[in-house]
């Protein structure tokens, strides 16, 4: 398998086949992270590129260098959204026709803005639960008709074109110390952690992935690329069974360190970007700014770039992202309470069991036809995370019978 100090990847050739294309995305010093680290964060924004993600430079920069004679019969690809959107402007910008495969899942913003890039050159298809699934179906209709597949992250192509988002960065800042990048197939930080360490040999290097999908931390782990059995898909965007096993033989030897974050703290992240910087990021947009966390003790005193890699964020996802991130700071809990069989129960959960902060944000009961003592179903928002443990404790004191249902996944998943 050939390693990162064998491959030729030509970053200044696709920077020129890009330049009249790609957007040269602003590279913008965040002062609220700076401040809050103690450091110099710079955020390099994607999200701001033509089809809101950086996947145009990879799908372009490889459909580039295809013959006449493939570009007449057409492209396919495997997407969860970002690089269906490249693969679909460049059809267009290429006048070609291309095939197009996403898994069913894909939020309904990102299919759209696919079909709004192609104007009419692509064709959908909808088609498993995962990227992996429908990567086979699209394998599958490639060999069966001849063409020419666009790989959104494991040809040396298009980790050649993800590469230039190094190549604009230090343009705008010509030395810093730390760059955190999100990976879900490994495609652009093996391009862009290449160009980097190839100009700053002395850059430290750091991957990001979902915790619910550890495939590149998993492969360096075992110290093989090996494909997961079940992940969170939540993370549409770098959520992958299986990264590249070129992505994965390039970051194996250039990352200096591998992290994972959880679900919950990137939806808190999403939220703190559009409330606070006016940020619209997609959950693996937002990966890197989550690690900061992680890695606040080793970025104290340096500058730090991260990749806000993608904006495609569907409105309709925002009270999933708003519940998760509550659900992660302990700020919302669910529980099955049965009330006493005395009068007034309910009216003394409220007034007594419940501080003046907290709220009631679901309340059913769960046996329709006992709704006088039967057990309820019950969501309550704290106003601190801190007050939890005082809460159960008035509801012992009132001898409220709970079930806490965050500490119970089953019973979480099928009731709430």
């Amino acid at each position: 398998m050939d390693t990162a100090t064998e491959v030729h990847l030509d970053f200044d050739a696709a920077y020129q086949r890009l330049k009249d294309v790609v957007k040269h995305t602003p590279l913008e010093y965040n002062e609220r992270l700076s401040a809050k680290y103690e450091c110099e964060i710079y955020l390099k924004r994607e999200d701001l590129q033509i089809v809101r993600s950086y996947k145009l430079r990879g799908a372009y920069n490889l459909i580039a260098q295809l013959s006449q004679e493939q570009l007449d019969k057409g492209v396919v690809c495997a997407s969860a959204g970002n690089h269906a959107q490249g693969v679909a402007y460049s059809c267009k910008k290429k006048g070609i026709k291309g095939v197009i495969y996403m898994p069913e899942i894909t939020p309904k913003q990102k299919v759209k803005q696919t079909e709004m890039f192609g104007n009419g050159n692509v064709e959908l298809v909808l088609t498993g639960d995962t990227f992996d699934d429908c990567l086979r179906e699209a394998l599958i209709y490639t060999k069966e008709h001849g063409l020419a597949f666009i790989p959104p992250f494991d040809d040396y192509r298009t980790i050649e074109g993800q590469g230039t988002v190094g190549v604009e960065i230090l343009q705008d800042l010509p030395n810093f110390d730390v760059a955190i990048m999100p990976i879900g197939g490994g495609g652009l930080a093996a391009g862009m952690g290449t160009y980097l360490k190839q100009q700053l040999p002395n850059i430290t290097l750091i991957g990001v992935e979902p915790e619910g999908a550890p495939s590149m931390l998993t492969s360096m782990n075992k110290g093989e690329n090996i494909t997961l059995g079940d992940i969170d898909r939540f993370v549409d965007g770098a959520a992958v069974k299986r990264v590249g096993d070129k992505t994965f033989a390039i970051c194996r030897e250039l990352l200096d360190e591998m992290l994972t974050v959880p679900e919950g703290k990137v939806c808190t992240t999403i939220l703190k970007l559009y409330n606070e910087d006016a940020i619209v990021v997609e959950p693996a947009g937002a990966l890197s700014v989550t690690a900061l966390d992680a890695v606040k003790d080793k970025i104290k005193g340096k500058k730090v770039v991260c990749v806000i890699s993608g904006g495609n964020n569907d409105i309709d996802r925002m009270q999933e992202i708003k519940e998760k991130s509550l659900l992660y700071e302990g700020l919302k809990h669910y529980f099955i309470v049965r009330f006493p069989q005395r009068p007034g129960a309910l009216k003394l959960f409220v007034n007594n069991v419940l501080a003046p902060g907290d709220d009631i944000t679901r309340f059913e009961f769960i046996k329709k036809n006992s709704k006088e003592n039967g057990p309820a179903l019950v969501g309550i928002e704290l106003k601190n995370a801190e007050d939890y443990p005082a809460l159960l404790e008035r509801m012992a004191e009132h001898r409220f019978e709970v079930i806490e249902l965050n500490r119970d996944q089953t019973l979480f998943e099928y009731l709430v």
